[in-house]
């Protein structure tokens, strides 16, 4: 796609990256063929080839109307067109950098403005999520039910190992998986340690810097990969072998530090670096011997009973961070199927759930109408649990109130 970038773009830095991504695409339209915002509105503005055109427009220097960031917001970011794309577009780094040019030149209205920095105030901090989502809990039966399906109930806290392996691999709490979900890091923490494995969490870690990055508070984001990076590259060169990623949003967002803080001098080489240690759990125990998780899997559920009958039917949702950020589509499900477990039928896989970080606060009509497609295509083997791998994708799906739903590790914790 010939392009010519206005002269106010092509003197940033930042937009530096934009040519080359419009001029890879060639206008075959595979995409639409897998965007959910596409398929469920059937407008040509709302899948990424009609996003495409609009952004090639605005970084040409036509004018940016509130339209444009209309059809902007509608995107889930869920990146199914990239693997999609036979001329490997990269449309999240295009759609990053084209939001932030409607955010200047086409202003939002003050409400959106004050919900989406009341958003940036509070998710990111665990300190101030934390407190928030207990209230919650607390009032959840007194809550409307379009509240109430935000605010996941208590569960009881699986207990902690206490190890101190030769092996050692890295956690960050994040922030809202820490309050909302305590029992996934617990879990992979306990499965890690059947394996000979101590991780090692720290606790002085914050954000990923997904929420700043995606509401287009990109230097708060960078100053938050920062932080980060300066805690856990000193615990790399001590030798803690990964970063272990519980939560495929946050997995997506450090495998890209290398790309955002690649012009950087101080940063660069260790955010490459970072970004190359964060592993999904998934990855790491694919290079694992699992004999010894498998073997207690069976004598928990029995061995003449077997693991399968034991739980029943579990379906498997591969969030979209998981499968088209970080390539790893269907790897939870052969994983579990070789751990013996009875997998469940599903179909669409690759279509997003509209969790898609606050999408599910922003675009709630969207969000829920592909949200009930999902649980559909989730259920269509009428499975006991539902299990995935992001927190939010769990929290989203959760409150449609269906079928029961976990962080897969769960299922191999005491």
């Amino acid at each position: 796609m010939k392009t010519i970038i206005a002269k106010e773009f092509a003197d940033q830095p930042q937009f530096a990256p934009v040519k080359d991504i419009l001029q890879a695409c060639v206008h075959c339209g595979f995409c639409t063929a897998t965007c959910p915002t596409y398929l469920l509105l059937g407008d040509e503005r709302d899948g990424p080839r009609g996003r495409i055109y609009m952004m090639k427009a605005m970084f040409e220097g036509e004018q940016v109307t509130q339209e444009t960031r209309h059809h902007l917001d509608r995107c889930l970011t869920c990146r199914s067109c990239e693997t999609t794309c036979p001329s490997g577009v990269e449309y999240g780094h295009l759609v990053d950098l084209g939001r932030v040019v409607v955010e200047q030149k086409a202003p939002r209205p003050m409400h959106q403005k004050l919900v989406r920095w009341g958003l940036r105030q509070i998710l990111p901090y665990r300190s101030r999520f934390g407190p928030l989502l207990k209230l919650g809990q607390l009032v959840r039966p007194m809550l409307p039910t379009v509240i109430k399906q935000h605010v996941p109930l208590a569960v009881p806290q699986l207990v902690a190992p206490q190890s101190n392996h030769k092996r050692v691999m890295l956690s960050l709490p994040g922030c809202a998986q820490a309050s909302a979900a305590p029992n996934t890091d617990i879990a992979a923490a306990q499965v890690l340690d059947q394996l000979g494995i101590t991780l090692k969490v720290l606790h002085q870690s914050g954000c990923c810097g997904a929420v700043n990055h995606h509401l287009n508070a990109h230097e708060k984001a960078l100053e938050q990969a920062r932080h980060n990076i300066d805690l856990i590259w000193p615990e790399l060169q001590a030798g803690a072998e990964a970063l272990v990623i519980t939560a495929s949003g946050c997995g997506a967002a450090l495998q890209e530090y290398g790309y955002l803080l690649r012009d950087d001098v101080t940063y660069a080489d260790k955010a490459n670096q970072v970004s190359k240690a964060a592993k999904d759990m998934v990855d790491i125990l694919g290079q694992e011997d699992l004999a010894p998780i498998k073997a207690k899997l069976n004598n928990t559920q029995g061995a003449d009973k077997g693991l399968g009958t034991g739980l029943g039917k579990v379906a498997v949702h591969c969030p979209c961070t998981q499968q088209h950020a970080m390539q790893l589509p269907f790897k939870v499900k052969a994983l579990l199927d070789h751990l013996g477990l009875d997998t469940a039928a599903t179909k669409n896989d690759h279509l997003c759930c509209g969790s898609a970080g606050t999408y599910s606060l922003l675009q709630p009509d969207l969000s829920h109408q592909l949200r009930s497609q999902k649980i559909k295509d989730l259920t269509i083997d009428s499975p006991q649990l539902i299990v995935t791998a992001n927190i939010g994708c769990q929290l989203h799906l959760g409150g449609a109130g269906n079928v029961p739903v976990k962080h897969w590790l769960e299922l191999l914790a005491d």
